[in-house]
Parts: structure tokens; sequence; C-alpha cells
């Protein structure tokens, strides 16, 4: 889930800064600090916006550099547990498939992918179903849910695991065909009462 989260911390300005807009140069420290790092806290931390910099700043003993409280906003993805989400599938691997979701790739593992027997062609692209004749191949829409989340702290790459083995998830063209069938075998019942 996207999210905006309002945070306040303190900032060290070093001197060869000074004279400059606090405002930029507090975004810039900020970009520096948050910017494309993960915590289990705030997730995958995106974009610093709304930067407001404390116009009086605290000098310590033996250094030159100004302190000054700054708050600001951040727009972070937060993947949750459970939660359905949409993305492309980005490559096929031989264990399963990578799927963009918000900043990152999932891991769709074959055994999570339906209950299907699936072989999976890494050179074409593509994890093909043996009984429904289903493909998953890279450029595919999928609806999926979250089951792993395991966020690093810093730069570390997290790790999301994802399923599609339950109704109404897998490739978009799936769904529809499910919800097809489903509305005809609605349409029947109707008919017989």
């Amino acid at each position: 889930m996207f999210q905006i989260v309002e945070l306040e911390d303190v900032i060290r300005i070093p001197p060869n800064k000074f004279g400059k807009p606090l405002d930029e140069i507090a975004l810039e420290i900020l970009k520096a600090r948050y910017e494309s790092t993960i915590s289990p806290e705030l997730g995958y931390v995106i974009l610093v916006k709304d930067v407001s910099v404390g116009s009086v700043g605290k000098i310590l003993p033996g250094d030159a550099g100004t302190y000054h409280k700054v708050k600001f906003s951040i727009l972070s993805f937060y993947p949750k547990i459970q939660e359905v989400v949409e993305g492309e599938i980005v490559e096929i691997t031989d264990f399963g498939a990578f799927v963009r979701v918000g900043p990152v790739d999932a891991l769709l593992h074959l055994s999570q992918i339906t209950d299907d027997f699936l072989t999976s062609d890494v050179k074409q692209g593509m994890i093909l179903a043996s009984k429904s004749k289903r493909t998953l191949r890279i450029g595919s829409k999928v609806r999926v849910r979250i089951t792993a989340v395991s966020l690093g702290r810093g730069t570390a790459i997290g790790k999301i695991g994802v399923t599609s083995r339950q109704p109404f998830l897998g490739a978009l063209e799936w769904i529809e065909e499910d919800l097809k069938k489903a509305s005809k075998v609605v349409e029947v019942e109707k008919k017989e009462k």
C-alpha cells in the first residue's frame, strides 16, 4: 500500500552550505538520507516532500555545522500481508515469475500460480499450464495476494512473496474468463428456478 507519512528529524547543515536557502539544503540532505531506502517501520521510501525547517539551529562545541529540526513527508510503499495487489510479470525463471508490485519485484513461485501442472520456459519467457493451457508471459498483468514480507534495513533488498492460487486471482484475462463462466452459471440457475 502506498502511503504518505509525516516525520520529524534533526539534520546537520555543514558550513559549506551556509548562505543557501534552508529548505533546499534540508530537502537535499533528507533525500540522501531517506530516499531509496527500506525500513521495517516505513517500508520502501520513494520520495521526500513538503520539508519545513526550523530557522533557528543549534551549534555544538567542536562542530562548525548547525543542527535544525525538520518536519517533512515521505511517500512510501509498505506491503501488507493478505493485501491484494495488481502488477506486471517482469521476469520468468525456472522456479516461477517476478511480479512488479509498486517499486519492488515480488516472487510468484510455480507452486503458488495455480493447481495445474506448470512448465517454465525461460527462453520463451513464459509459464504454461498443462491442462488448462493458460499461460503467463513477461508483460502479463496479474492480480495476486501478498503472503510474505521481509523488509531489511537501509538499501538492502526486501523480499515479498505472492500467490495467485485463490479464486479471482492470477492473470487478468484468467479472471475475466472465470467471471464469464460464473455469470453463465448464475443465469442457468435463475432459468431453472
